[in-house]
């Protein structure tokens, strides 16, 4: 009997511990899920995220800033044309600023082309285009003579350098975690749908009701009667 009261008192403990878990589950609103899974499955074929694209027109951005930059400074110093032939056709690296533009335009390609187009989902390309740019930009601030030549010697290569860590930044702390954070939602949501449509089944069809075959009529009776003679003593 203290075996039997203990099953019994077991069993109603785990009956009372399942049911916040099955209260939780139960009030779970299918509607809801299927419109969150149906949100994120637009993201999908969207082919990019928002975050994903906001970083993409901050790359494009930064070239056009910094080739903005370079044709005003080439204007400052007497025309496109004349100060574009001196800079490009006879490029000297320690004056030059043609070469802070290509770097613009390798980060933009670069970067373009692995979150853009491949849609790639790791820091790699981001980090090798910042520390191409840092190391280019503090050789040349150390070795060529940009110093000298006014206001535009500070400003590209400062303005490059700044661009480039904070398109860094942005990859690295708001576009990889933000889109790794809807994955997982969109994972916890698909799952919770599939244990909702398990516990909530839908009306079930005509078809899956059954009715058991109708016994013969006048069965039961006859076969009453035989049992009766069958059971009378014999004489």
């Amino acid at each position: 009997m203290n075996r039997v009261a203990a099953d019994a008192e077991n069993a109603h403990s785990s009956s009372v511990e399942s049911c916040p878990s099955l209260r939780d589950v139960h009030s779970i609103n299918p509607t809801q899920l299927m419109a969150r899974i149906e949100s994120y499955e637009g993201r999908e074929k969207k082919g990019i995220s928002d975050v994903r694209r906001t970083f993409c027109l901050f790359v494009t951005f930064d070239l056009l800033f910094i080739t903005l930059l370079w044709i005003i400074e080439l204007n400052v110093k007497g025309g496109i044309e004349t100060t574009l032939e001196k800079e490009v056709l006879h490029y000297d690296y320690s004056s030059s600023y043609f070469d802070i533009f290509l770097l613009a335009v390798f980060r933009f390609k670069v970067l373009i082309l692995a979150y853009a187009m491949c849609r790639l989902r790791h820091w790699w390309a981001i980090a090798f285009t910042t520390a191409v740019t840092s190391a280019f930009l503090l050789a040349k601030v150390i070795i060529s003579q940009l110093f000298s030549q006014g206001a535009f010697g500070y400003v590209l290569p400062i303005i490059s350098f700044i661009l480039a860590w904070i398109e860094t930044w942005f990859l690295d702390f708001k576009v990889l975690p933000q889109e790794a954070e809807e994955e997982n939602r969109f994972l916890i949501a698909q799952d919770a749908s599939e244990r909702a449509a398990l516990l909530h089944p839908g009306v079930l069809s005509d078809g899956q009701f059954y009715s058991p075959p109708e016994s013969v009529a006048g069965s039961s009776d006859e076969d009453s009667e035989e049992k009766q003679d069958s059971e009378k003593p014999i004489v």
